[in-house]
């Protein structure tokens, strides 16, 4: 690496002799926590810039964001306050892409990553896993499953834990692979696809155009991707021969979302573990992650080493919305920190949120709504 250089590649971060450097990481905390480089910390790009960090004068700082674009800025900031500064080429993305090519064909990997569930993962995953899909009769003989792949560490996790489940069940059941590509970058594309392959999970890609119908909305584009992806979800699966899709939503999510529903939409309601759909006649959706913690699923992601994508959204690709997360998004952090502060005196709260879904005393509550129609309390009074 020329030492005036403001960019630095995965293989010249490799060469840094440990305790030289330090290592910043500037995308938003979601994403931090959904994976990092090892030993990076995470930082805002705001209060960074705004001289509200402390960093040290004696270490190179090498910064890096999602592709690059953030961090580049950052970086020739810091070298005007006479800092070491530089900022790790195209970001993230590449630095994962690059350590999961390194890896995708090794077979011994492989099996010890399925090991670990087994394992050292049984009871905090793969027990609760299983717990989900018995306690509500998710799988029935000859069922196909759709298991749906965003590339993330939920959907992923997921995947194995299906593949486990079908060396060992009872009866049999069938089981695809689904990846919807609606208009990834190449590099988020091959991670995923590299990914399957360190992991063994044949992957069925198909492609739609949902990135580009939805890039000009201005008004709730998230909403709108998401109702197109689980449609063509749907209709991939049921042309596959497949009469269930599985989704990667796990326990924290289900807690967040009863919540949010509370707290910024006036209404009580459980995100469900399986659900009929309304659109495809005999289409079912289940979420057998429904038991499994977000912690633990973190926890088997870092034991073993592996790199997912947080967040492949065409919206996000350049960098420049890194910060905004949307209000969707901000929402679900309050949400979420609001249960972790919560939790410092109550360590069951979550444990009560989801116990309240199944206790509804249906003659303590004001009123409800049942297949559209509103009820009183009045009715029946």
């Amino acid at each position: 690496m020329n030492e005036n250089s403001i960019e630095i590649t995965s293989r010249e971060l490799e060469d840094l002799a440990p305790g030289s450097f330090l290592l910043i990481d500037l995308r938003d905390r979601t994403a931090y926590d959904h994976g990092c480089i090892p030993g990076a910390i995470n930082m805002d790009p705001d209060a960074l810039m705004a001289g509200e960090c402390s960093l040290p004068a004696d270490k190179k700082i090498v910064l890096y964001c999602k592709y690059g674009i953030i961090s580049e800025e950052a970086a020739l900031f810091l070298r005007e306050k006479g800092l070491d500064a530089c900022h790790l080429a195209q970001g993230y993305g590449r630095w994962a892409l690059e350590a999961i090519q390194k890896e995708a064909e090794n077979e011994e990997r492989r099996g010890a990553i399925e090991r670990s569930l087994t394992k050292k993962f049984r009871r905090d995953i793969f027990s609760r896993f299983t717990k989900a899909i018995v306690q509500y009769e998710m799988l029935s003989p000859g069922d196909k499953v759709a298991v749906c792949i965003s590339g993330g560490k939920d959907s992923m996790l997921m995947a194995k834990l299906f593949q486990e489940l079908l060396k060992h069940d009872k009866f049999p059941f069938e089981l695809v692979f689904l990846c919807m590509d609606p208009g990834y970058s190449e590099d988020n594309r091959r991670i995923i696809e590299n990914n399957g392959k360190l992991l063994g999970i044949p992957l069925t890609i198909f492609e739609t155009d949902i990135f580009s119908s939805v890039y000009n909305i201005e008004n709730s584009p998230c909403y709108l991707c998401a109702r197109m992806r689980r449609g063509h979800l749907y209709a991939k699966a049921r042309e596959l021969g497949c009469n269930k899709i599985a989704l990667g939503h796990h326990y924290d999510d289900v807690i967040e979302t009863v919540l949010m529903g509370m707290l910024y939409s006036g209404q009580f309601q459980a995100m469900m573990p399986k659900l009929r759909s309304t659109n495809f006649e005999g289409m079912e959706l289940i979420r057998p992650l429904y038991f499994v913690r977000e912690e633990d699923i973190k926890h088997w992601r870092d034991y073993n080493g592996l790199h997912f994508i947080q967040c492949a959204c065409r919206f996000t690709d350049t960098c420049t919305t890194c910060r905004a997360t949307g209000e969707s998004a901000s929402k679900r952090l309050e949400t979420k920190n609001l249960i972790a502060r919560l939790k410092e005196t109550n360590p069951q709260v979550e444990k009560n949120i989801l116990k309240a879904t199944e206790n509804v005393v249906l003659n303590k509550v004001l009123g409800y709504k049942k297949d559209g129609v509103r009820r009183s309390f009045l009715e029946d009074y």
